[in-house]
C-alpha cells in the first residue's frame, strides 16, 4: 500500500474502532492494546499496567510474525501466548516504522472482520 492509502485507511480505521467503543480517536497504542486482548483471548477485564504492557508486546509480535519476525512459542500456563524472534528487525526509521505498524494493524482488523 502507498502511505497516503495507508493513511486513509488508518483514518477509517481509527473512526470505526472509536465509534465501536464510544472513545476518543484511538492512537497507535491503544489499537495495540486492542489487539492484545484479543490476541490473549480472555475478553475485557481490568489489567495491572504492566500487563497492559505485556498485551502491548502481544500485540507487536503477533504483527510482526507477518512479516516473519516472530514464532508463537506457545502459551503459558495462565493462557498467555509467548513469542520468539527469528529474524532481527532491520532498523526502519521512524516513519518506516509508523506505516509498516499501520498498515499491519490495518491489515489485523480488516483480517478479524471478514
Amino acid at each position: 500500500m502507498k502511505p497516503s492509502e495507508i493513511n486513509e485507511k488508518w483514518a477509517v480505521l481509527q473512526e470505526k474502532i472509536a465509534r465501536n467503543f464510544d472513545t476518543d480517536i484511538p492512537d497507535m497504542k491503544v489499537m495495540l492494546f486492542l489487539i492484545g486482548v484479543q490476541e490473549l483471548g480472555k475478553g475485557p477485564q481490568k489489567f495491572s499496567k504492566r500487563q497492559k504492557e505485556e498485551l502491548m508486546h502481544i500485540a507487536n509480535c503477533r504483527l510482526f510474525s507477518e512479516l516473519g519476525f516472530y514464532e508463537l512459542e506457545g502459551i503459558d500456563q495462565d493462557g498467555w501466548p509467548h513469542w520468539t524472534l527469528v529474524k532481527p528487525i532491520p532498523a526502519y526509521t521512524l516513519l518506516e516504522q509508523e506505516m509498516i505498524m499501520r498498515s499491519l494493524i490495518i491489515t489485523y482488523f480488516e483480517n478479524l472482520l471478514e
